[in-house]
């Protein structure tokens, strides 16, 4: 687990140094547009490239990819899997190119022939950051290469050149060249494209170091069609997730013009802490699980997944009692400046509280997605996923009208995250590979009660601060104590319970500074 954790902990940094500059992004956004029309229609029109992002980029191509790479690799080398490569980015994009066109075609269709304006509005941003999907797309294979050769911070960075960009455009071009707010809103959309590249560009010059030639293959062979029967069943499980977050902000969009902002900005509060530890955990088990499965070595397989699982919990749990605790604090520091001020605070609140309740069990579900895959069953996470997306679907119709807020359509998310896991984790355990969840309740109870005692310890210090003035005016000096206090007391406990996670976790530090000091 020691080595792994270290992998884990490269991935961590930097996609918390991702996650920072996409919370400076969507500060700068907030703080120019608000919670305006323009704003909840950009971030309509971005779910569609971020949809095709996840089909045919870093979700069912990636996922189909990672076990066929490693058996290439245990086959026949490096240069095999490089081969694959160039065959598989050749095929990503013609099918890129040939959709971006289409979807001009449709979204032109769409703004010449509808009579509502946020409608309007979305389908003509929609056409300008559409092509976003032709590098995102071919830049999210080359992470999974990255990943597969033991490449892990390059691939957790991609982000940080998009959310850069699109600053640096809004930032500089939008403040101070544009004359309107349509005019900022021209700038950002080309920060997304120029992102694109750089995202293309970083991880293609870090295989290329790795020996990789780039070069147009669209021959056939028959591991790629290995990755294409088991790609097209996942882009089904991937389209549903998407279709979720797109059905949920197009709703939102319906209900009111703040709606589909407000849903964003808490989905991209919770993924801060999900993409720090959740996907960074996923990330090192999915190749892991692969070599394993590609090895026969079903026990490790089983325990490599019960570690994610268990690592994944230790983390998310505490995350979603703080920032349930302090969403207050959060959302007042990051966001209320500009066009964006208390009373978008108190109506981001509860929707926050609500999405982080959902944390645990998103991350559940990203770890047991990749246990599937690893094994090369595509079926059962497709399935997983259309049971979601029936669910989240009749739920948020049926909550947003009886509730008649926007709360209705997060708390059907939530409940249908809870029912996909639940399915995944039965058809695997029906698999074997020793991953019932009967070996991990012993620490899963100690992270509960660990996390309840901090809540109440987060409750005790919150209400303390209101009593000193200084602290009491400042959101971010009672976000920053009652954060190093409630985590603090969090992993004391653990440690003081002698929890084998912590162990390996102050072992794996302790290893990595005594290999320093015996390099010097």
């Amino acid at each position: 687990m020691s080595k792994m954790l270290g992998q884990m902990g490269v991935v961590s940094a930097m996609t918390l140094l991702s996650r920072v500059f996409g919370l400076f992004r969507d500060m700068l956004i907030t703080a120019v547009f608000g919670t305006s029309l323009l704003n909840s229609a950009f971030t309509a029109a971005f779910a569609l490239p971020s949809l095709f992002r996840r089909l045919l980029g870093e979700g069912a191509l990636a996922a189909a990819l990672m076990p066929n790479l490693s058996e290439e690799m245990e086959s026949k080398g490096k240069e095999a899997v490089f081969q694959l490569v160039n065959k598989t980015l050749s095929w990503l994009l013609l099918v890129c190119v040939s959709l971006a066109f289409i979807a001009y075609g449709i979204l032109d269709w769409l703004e010449s022939n509808s009579t509502e304006e946020n409608r309007v509005v979305g389908a003509r941003l929609a056409k300008l950051v559409f092509p976003y999907i032709i590098p995102v797309c071919l830049a999210a294979m080359l992470s999974a290469v990255l990943n597969m050769l033991g490449r892990f911070g390059i691939p957790a960075m991609t982000a940080v050149w998009l959310n850069c960009s699109m600053m640096l455009f809004l930032g500089i071009g939008g403040w101070w060249l544009a004359e309107s707010q349509e005019q900022k809103m021209l700038f950002l959309c080309l920060g997304v494209l120029v992102g694109g590249v750089l995202q293309f560009v970083v991880p293609g010059v870090a295989l290329a170091r790795e020996g990789w030639k780039p070069k147009f293959d669209f021959s056939v062979s028959g591991r790629l069609r290995s990755v294409l029967f088991l790609t097209l069943p996942g882009i089904f499980g991937a389209a549903s997730y998407q279709l979720n977050v797109i059905v949920s902000r197009l709703l939102a969009l319906e209900f009111n013009d703040s709606g589909a902002t407000l849903i964003y900005l808490a989905n991209r509060l919770v993924e801060l802490p999900l993409g720090i530890f959740t996907i960074a955990i996923a990330t090192v088990v999915f190749p892991a699980m692969s070599r394993s499965i590609a090895r026969g070595n079903n026990e490790d397989y089983g325990r490599t997944c019960l570690e994610g699982i268990s690592l994944s919990m230790m983390l998310t749990i505490p995350a979603a009692i703080g920032l349930m605790v302090l969403a207050p604090e959060i959302i007042a520091t990051l966001f209320e400046r500009g066009a964006f001020g208390a009373s978008d605070t108190r109506a981001l609140v509860p929707i926050l509280m609500i999405c982080a309740a959902g944390m645990p069990f998103y991350g559940f579900v990203s770890i047991e997605t990749r246990a599937l895959y690893a094994m090369k069953d595509a079926r059962t996470p497709v399935r997983g996923a259309a049971l979601a997306l029936i669910v989240n679907i009749i739920l948020s119709i049926t909550l947003l009208k009886a509730l008649n807020r926007i709360e209705g359509l997060v708390i059907a998310s939530n409940a249908a995250t809870i029912l996909q896991g639940v399915y995944m984790h039965r058809a695997l355990a029906r698999q074997g590979g020793n991953v019932r969840l009967r070996s991990i309740i012993s620490p899963l109870s100690k992270f509960a009660v660990g996390s309840l005692l901090m809540l109440l310890v987060l409750m005790v210090v919150k209400t303390g601060l209101f009593r000193i003035g200084s602290i009491a005016q400042s959101p971010l000096a009672a976000l920053l104590v009652s954060v190093t206090i409630g985590s603090g007391f969090y992993f004391a406990f653990l440690k003081w319970l002698k929890m084998e996670e912590m162990n390996a976790i102050f072992n794996a530090i302790f290893k990595r500074g005594e290999t320093g000091r015996s390099d010097k």
